[in-house]
């Protein structure tokens, strides 16, 4: 087996991830791709291969729990080991801002509920069988939202802010039954970018986004855990 550091990047045949797993290859990681739309997934791991990164696509439903047992086992067979998880996949399941039925008065629970299972319990799902495969060091990145802050807590759009604050939660407890380890658990808020999610509007660049994950995902054992950042600076929960 390669003495290659492993990472797993979830979400990533575009935006953000693709980026991501980019950035993180050029850095010598061998990285796994995982998407759940396979055909997507393995033409962007073509194309960063063409570009002459490591990368090679897995398929991954996040939500499935026989996929994420399928991915860490891939893991275990092929790597032996795991040293960088990046939970990138996510959704905005509520009606946009400003538009009818984004107020917590107007959203449907089932809303609600796709928030947290996609946002929140899958990466936990992800944490729990994968951070074993660290073997005491390592690095996992939630990737959050300044929307998930409730120091600055606004209205609309209950099943993206409350998912991504519970991701918070995750991050702090996973982090806490971690001391003693150097595996570091961190949440990573990477602006407001121009993806599919963002929008053409956003100020960011992807490239720039990912560099604040890409930091967190590669801090040495003596960085910090169980912290909030972005663009590599610590920010309120």
């Amino acid at each position: 087996m390669s003495d290659k550091k492993v990472a797993v990047v979830t979400g990533a045949y575009r935006g953000l991830g693709l980026e991501t797993v980019r950035q993180l290859a050029a850095k010598g990681y061998r990285v796994v791709l995982t998407a759940r739309r396979p055909t997507e997934g393995e033409r962007a791991a073509a194309v960063l291969r063409q570009e002459g990164l490591d990368v090679q696509y897995h398929p991954l439903n996040v939500t499935d729990p026989r996929a994420v047992t399928g991915l860490r086992d891939f893991i275990r067979d092929t790597f032996g080991r795991l040293d960088v998880l990046v939970n990138n996949a996510g959704i905005f399941p509520d009606p946009g801002p400003g538009t009818g039925g984004a107020s917590i008065f107007d959203a449907a629970l089932d809303t609600v509920r796709r928030g947290f299972e996609t946002n929140t319990l899958a990466p936990l799902m992800l944490c729990q069988l994968l951070i074993p495969l660290m073997k005491g060091q390592g690095s996992v990145v939630n990737v959050s939202s300044g929307m998930g802050q409730l120091s600055d807590m606004n209205g609309c759009c209950p099943g993206y802010r409350l998912s991504k604050t519970a991701l918070n939660a995750v991050t702090r407890i996973l982090a806490d039954e971690l001391q003693g380890t150097q595996v570091k658990v961190n949440s990573v808020c990477p602006g407001w970018v121009k993806t599919e999610m963002g929008g053409l509007e956003a100020p960011l660049e992807v490239q720039q986004g990912a560099a604040g994950i890409v930091w967190a995902a590669t801090l040495e054992d003596d960085g910090p855990s169980g912290g909030f950042f972005r663009h590599a600076e610590p920010i309120p929960w």
